[in-house]
């Protein structure tokens, strides 16, 4: 009989708004993790990107390309 006293119940299944609870905590985890790779996207694409393009047009000489194109003969009136 000292193992009767042992035995607990089992808690009710969620019987209601099962689906608006899964929806709930489906919706919060991917609203999260949308944010987090967004700013992950961000930090290592975005801002590699605008380093590379402030590069280019720091060094980036207008006549001197239009010369280089010149001298290939690419231009027709030029």
């Amino acid at each position: 009989m000292a193992g009767e006293s042992a035995v607990s119940t089992v808690a009710k299944p969620q019987m209601r708004g099962l689906l608006n609870t899964a929806i709930k905590r489906n919706l919060t985890i991917a609203l999260v993790l949308s944010g987090v790779s967004a700013f992950a996207f961000k930090q290592i694409v975005g801002n590699e990107r605008k380093r590379k393009y402030a590069e280019f047009y720091r060094t980036y000489d207008a006549e001197k390309e239009f010369e280089e194109m010149r001298a290939k003969g690419l231009f027709q009136s030029c």
